[in-house]
């Protein structure tokens, strides 16, 4: 399973109106996500508009492509585009963030448990 971690950006002037829109966002989209690959799928959003999205997925160039071919991730976009800085459509214009960290993997590989001690076990507070 791959980790993505992506940025992009939002014009500033509408960060307010494209959070309102992730806010309930289509079901009929939802599956699509879901459907295509995309798993614990979420996007973070700064005031000044630095968009960080952060999924899971096993092929990352399959999830998109899978996307790409729905008919309604194409009427998303559309709607998407006028919120984002540059043009064109914002999935391709997603900055993907290589990943240097990720504390399971570390815990993992060092033969420690990934699981917190419980009180009393030597867990600090």
């Amino acid at each position: 399973m791959a980790r993505v971690c992506f940025i992009s950006r939002v014009r500033p002037d509408r960060v307010s109106e494209y959070r309102d829109r992730h806010a309930t966002v289509w079901p009929e989209m939802l599956e699509a996500l879901r459907d295509c690959g995309w798993r614990d799928y979420s996007l973070y959003l700064t005031e000044d508009g630095l968009l960080i999205g952060h999924l899971q997925t096993d092929d990352y160039a399959a999830a998109q492509a899978a996307m790409e071919r729905t008919e309604v991730n194409g009427r998303w976009q559309a709607q998407m585009a006028e919120f984002f800085v540059g043009e064109g459509h914002p999935d391709r214009g997603f900055t993907v963030v290589p990943e240097i960290f990720n504390l399971e993997d570390q815990l993992g590989a060092s033969g420690l448990p990934v699981e917190p001690r419980t009180p009393g076990e030597g867990a600090q507070p």
